[in-house]
């Protein structure tokens, strides 16, 4: 069983009136990735920022490693940080800026000389010591401040957006990285984004805020796969979000009424005639050509309005009778685009692929 190396609780932060955090309780184990997930200013810099000590919560405990140190300031934590901006050194080469905090500590030369080309080697960049910051491009420069903060052994590693100022391929690729450097020195992340795909492809836990409260924490697969909130069915990955009420009910299932008919959900315990939200992935809805009319729960005929193609995948936009537009996925393979625009076609869902979703 993991250890909470870091331990948050009761964790309020404000700014004059505005509260930005709200009682936050989070453990972090040690050795994860935990990402924290949220749109802008919702608060999760803020909550990393707390963590280094460049901020002081209003109220609530930090506990690092079993001490308190809600009072130390961000030199005497055991945590170090990287930047969305990197704050390298330019008038510094790559190997002085890697170095810089080791001297600070005033150890031997040969120990820094030796400790600075193991991180080099480690962030692949063993061949860049002598360049100058102005002569590596963006990803070398994330590498850089990535040794230059794993150098000093921090039991927590703090990367706050770090990938932002990247371009899309970069940022892929730097992700790849930033798992490879994780696997290699086990050190604890604590990852701060606004993109769902980064704490999908890196995350071994997200944790989601909203408006400074914590929505929901759970594995990437459990994010996308069971959300518990509207909020967060929205936030990741793509979904058809339809109102309803409950038909009828029993303890291990229900029928719901929707704008595209009646659906069967394997949800217990709700109550009959209650409002819902219900989530249906469009990866989940199978797409065959119409025939007839939709006859039992979990179907519906419609119209192709629209037809996307992205690579591996196509997506068709489905218009029904209703009004309601439905998205459905499949992956594309040799038999190329099904269907058209225009084209009448059938859907359907599995029960256990509707998620029912709190307000």
């Amino acid at each position: 069983m993991s250890t909470n190396i870091v331990e948050l609780n009761n964790i309020t932060k404000s700014f004059g009136d505005f509260r930005a955090l709200t009682n936050i309780n989070l453990n972090v184990r040690q050795g994860e990735i935990l990402t924290l997930l949220g749109p802008s200013g919702c608060g999760k810099s803020t909550l990393m920022r707390i963590v280094a000590g460049f901020e002081k919560a209003t109220s609530g405990d930090v506990i690092i490693s079993g001490q308190d140190v809600g009072k130390a300031p961000p030199e005497k934590r055991p945590v170090n940080m990287v930047f969305q901006r990197y704050a390298l050194f330019p008038h510094l080469d790559v190997f002085d800026n890697v170095a810089f905090g080791l001297r600070l500590k005033g150890l031997p030369k040969a120990r820094i000389s030796e400790e600075v080309t193991r991180m080099l080697e480690l962030v692949q960049l063993q061949d860049f010591a002598s360049r100058w910051i102005g002569e590596i491009s963006g990803g070398q420069a994330q590498r850089v401040a990535l040794a230059r903060a794993l150098v000093n052994k921090p039991s927590v590693l703090l990367l706050d957006e770090p990938l932002a100022a990247l371009d899309l391929k970069i940022r892929h690729h730097m992700l790849e990285e930033l798992k490879r450097i994780h696997t290699e020195t086990g050190t604890t992340f604590i990852y701060v984004t606004h993109d769902q795909d980064e704490a999908m492809i890196l995350s071994d836990r997200v944790v989601l805020i909203n408006k400074g409260e914590i929505e929901q924490i759970g594995t990437p697969d459990e994010m996308y796969s069971a959300p518990k909130t509207l909020f967060c069915a929205k936030f990741f990955g793509d979904t058809n979000l339809l109102d309803g009420h409950v038909q009828s009910a029993d303890s291990i299932s229900a029928v719901v009424n929707l704008p595209v008919g009646a659906t069967k959900v394997a949800t217990g315990n709700l109550h009959e005639g209650a409002p819902v939200h219900v989530s249906i992935r469009p990866e989940a809805i199978r797409i065959a050509s119409a025939n007839g009319e939709a006859a039992d729960a979990n179907q519906a005929i419609g119209t192709i309005e629209d037809v996307v193609f992205i690579g591996s995948r196509v997506v068709y936009k489905v218009r029904h009778q209703s009004g309601t537009l439905l998205k459905c996925q499949e992956h594309h393979d040799a038999a190329g685009i099904r269907f058209s625009v225009g084209s009448p076609v059938s859907l359907s869902w599995d029960p256990a692929s509707v998620v029912v979703l709190a307000n």
